[in-house]
């Protein structure tokens, strides 16, 4: 069986993705074979394997710094919320229903069992698992039936590392907090702490070190600092989506829906020099971008009917109308077209008009669309014409069923598709990229796309390079054994 470390944190986004990542690669660097492993998510970025089962993406993103394909027995639960207080349920990569927060509580001990038989089948296979905790060890209130974080370490026996973002604030009280209210087994298995986030002078930060070692009663491995990555984000709490992004000759505006999944889609577009993605929540912050993607959202009728709340509709249609472009993936590929239809009370039930800025309707149907897509693209007009032909990949997620034929749908200037990822090769981003340019009459000459696979694995590389240095490398392997 497999050698374990667990990342445990003091909190939400202190980091235990980016860094349970960078020991992913360093334990692949270091010629072991390594998977990643989280037994609970809850993220509306979600991705399709090969075989067609969906899966979180931060575990996605770890099995890359892995250098092995995405398993969905590395997130054998996962969550998707639908609304505040509820979501579906996805377990082994299907879809088991939607829950309230209650239902799921009284459905959870069920789960142990898959997850227990998910983690014993990977750590099989491999020589490291690094597994990934959820939110905070220290939550009193859900200790019952935890299998995310101090639960899973006991079922596989791990030790952990728990990690605290110093960028916070505040990360000497909240990594003592934590561990004091943890059970005395529970404070057993941490066997050091890391400091994340950090920016400053770390002279002046040793001595609250030492006081906190003494405190707490187990080593700081290592102090983190701040670093400037470009890897896939898994929830809104990412950076990606915050305001006020400057913006570049090429402004692209992504309309930042309350439910938006699968935001990565446009990363490939934000790479590329001289082009800007912002993520826009309000007509005030709209401005006069030179494209507008509606992304996809985990319900498309609520999240439309935002959209008109919101006061970003009129503007949508404005602005097509004026023959700019407008491009929807998925669930904002289904706004733009003539009606929403939900008769089984999927997403919202009753029955809407949509954007009708293309020609096609859609049904919502209990039955969910998860399949890889790969092929090449059909005739296309408009100011993308020059796309057609050209291949594409990605992998469709979504519940309705559009009546609309072919793989990218467009009416004039406005497109759609239910790929996600449909950006991510070079050769499309890079297109739709010069086209905007050349409507601009700007030099376009000088645009490429990044290969998205090479430039990832130079940021896995990055960051397990800023773990080496960061990091007390012995104590870990120590506590790897």
């Amino acid at each position: 069986m497999a050698k374990t470390i667990m990342i445990q944190g003091t909190c939400s986004n202190a980091g235990k993705s980016l860094i349970a990542a960078g020991i992913c690669r360093i334990m692949k660097q270091e010629g072991y074979r390594t998977a990643p492993f989280k037994a609970q998510n809850m993220a509306l970025n979600s991705f399709i394997t090969k075989e067609g089962l969906e899966m979180g993406r931060a575990q996605v993103m770890q099995a890359e710094a892995c250098g092995i394909e995405p398993d969905c027995r590395m997130n054998p639960i996962l969550l998707k919320p639908t609304s505040d207080q509820g979501s579906q349920v996805i377990v082994n990569g299907e879809v088991s229903g939607n829950f309230t927060a209650a239902e799921f509580y009284k459905y959870k001990p069920q789960l142990r069992s898959e997850v227990k038989k998910a983690f014993d089948s990977l750590a099989s296979e491999y020589d490291v698992i690094v597994i990934e905790g959820a939110g905070s060890p220290a939550e009193i209130n859900l200790k019952d039936d935890d299998l995310v974080n101090m639960g899973m370490a006991e079922m596989a026996d791990a030790p952990v590392l728990l990690v605290g973002d110093i960028d916070r604030g505040g990360v000497f009280a909240s990594l003592a907090g934590t561990m004091m209210l943890l059970t005395e087994e529970e404070r057993a298995r941490v066997k050091g702490v890391i400091i994340n986030k950090f920016r400053g002078d770390l002279a002046i930060l040793e001595p609250g070190l030492r006081m906190l070692e003494d405190i707490i009663k187990v080593p700081v491995v290592g102090v983190v600092p701040y670093m400037k990555l470009d890897v896939d984000d898994e929830d809104s709490l990412s950076e990606r989506l915050a305001p006020g992004k400057a913006r570049e000759a090429v402004d692209i505006a992504v309309i930042r829906l309350p439910r938006i999944s699968n935001f990565t889609d446009f990363n490939a577009l934000d790479y590329i020099q001289g082009v800007s993605v912002r993520y826009v929540g309000s007509p005030s912050e709209l401005g006069d971008p030179d494209m507008i993607i509606l992304p996809g959202t985990k319900n498309t009728m609520e999240d439309l009917l935002w959209l008109r709340q919101s006061g970003l509709e009129p503007l949508i249609m404005r602005y097509a109308a004026g023959g700019k472009p407008v491009f929807g993936i998925c669930g904002g590929y289904q706004m733009l077209g003539q009606s929403l239809s939900d008769p089984d009370g999927v997403e919202h039930g009753g029955t809407m008009s949509g954007i009708g800025l293309l020609p096609h309707s859609t049904v919502f149907a209990d039955k969910k669309t998860r399949t890889a897509s790969t092929g090449t693209l059909s005739k296309v007009s408009g100011i993308f014409s020059s796309l057609s032909g050209q291949e594409y990949q990605g992998y469709e997620i979504h519940m309705g069923v559009s009546e609309a034929g072919g793989n990218l749908i467009n009416e004039g200037n406005v497109y759609g598709t239910y790929i996600h990822g449909f950006f991510d090769r070079e050769e499309i981003a890079e297109t739709v990229a010069k086209e905007i340019m050349k409507s601009k009459g700007l030099d376009f000459s000088s645009v490429i796309a990044y290969d998205i696979d090479e430039y990832k694995q130079q940021q896995y590389d990055i960051l397990a390079e800023g773990l080496r240095k960061s990091l007390d490398m012995d104590l870990l392997k120590n506590i790897i054994g």
